[in-house]
């Protein structure tokens, strides 16, 4: 009995460091918050508790509304945009020629920083001397458009290098569990006659789906608390046409200097991303027996 106790308290000592960053960087922050959106605070003078106003205000603000529209469309492309990085990894982990070095190019966009990806993407949408422009200009269009500067535009200009920035990720976990089903099941069906169709889509993707289910998971929540290639490319312009909902609560905290409001909008934003991974774990719960036809 004595041993197991300090096998335990061993085991606890270990654990209570992670336990207390957990603490002070997450849970705490999150009450936080929480409080903090009851209250009417510019972050410097005293705050003055007002209850559900910030929130009651936050469900009336269509310009909120609008930016949960461009979040959820964002997260909307990034689990349709998992369709294509699996097929890459499918391709990656057959036996073409080069398949190292494209699994390095595509693996690029880890290695910058946001800021950086959103630099780069500036040049390459700048309207008079971008790479994008000169090329349509090259091919024949005369008048190309300002991307980042139309509001019909702007928002799906900015998907592509956020989902450029986390194609190397994704492709990365798909490639590793591809890589990671035994050898001698590929054989097997190879030599039952099986066409390289019939294995990635009977053999193949039946096996990493739990590892899809996760992808989609990461993909949808990560894209719903979005923030800092669009804060750099657009701060949320023009006129809120990029707004999404992280930056709609960075604008009204620290621009507007209203953190009770901000701390709403963050709250509810939390809110929406438990909700969100609930519906998601729910819709692609694992049944006990599963038959593959």
């Amino acid at each position: 009995m004595d041993k197991v106790m300090s096998n335990r308290l061993v085991a606890a000592l270990y654990v209570l460091p992670a336990l207390l960053l957990l603490l002070v960087l997450v849970y705490i922050p999150i009450v936080l918050t929480g409080y903090y959106g009851l209250m009417q605070w510019d972050g410097i003078g005293a705050m003055t508790f007002i209850g559900l106003d910030n929130y009651t205000r936050l469900l009336q603000d269509s310009t909120f509304w609008q930016s949960a529209n461009h979040t959820f469309l964002l997260a909307l492309f990034s689990a349709l945009s998992l369709i294509g990085y699996l097929m890459i990894a499918l391709v990656l982990s057959g036996k073409i020629k080069g398949a190292n070095l494209f699994r390095k190019i595509y693996l690029i966009p880890m290695l910058l920083s946001s800021v950086a990806i959103a630099q780069l993407w500036l040049k390459i949408y700048h309207p008079s001397n971008g790479v994008l422009n000169s090329f349509l200009e090259a091919i024949g269009f005369s008048n190309p458009p300002a991307w980042l500067a139309e509001p019909s535009l702007v928002l799906y200009a900015l998907f592509v290098p956020i989902l450029w920035q986390y194609a190397g990720f994704y492709i990365l976990i798909y490639y590793a569990a591809l890589k990671n089903i035994p050898e001698s099941l590929i054989e097997a069906a190879r030599i039952d006659g099986a066409n390289p169709w019939q294995i990635a889509f009977r053999i193949k993707l039946p096996l990493i789906t739990e590892v899809i289910k996760v992808t989609v998971v990461l993909a949808v929540v990560g894209s719903l608390k979005y923030f800092d290639l669009i804060y750099v490319m657009t701060d949320g312009g023009p006129n809120g046409s990029s707004e999404v909902m992280a930056s709609y609560m960075y604008r009204q905290a620290f621009r507007s200097f209203d953190f009770g409001y901000g701390s709403a909008v963050g709250f509810f934003l939390l809110l929406i991303c438990l909700v969100v991974t609930w519906l998601l774990r729910k819709a692609t719960a694992s049944k006990d027996t599963i038959q593959y036809s």
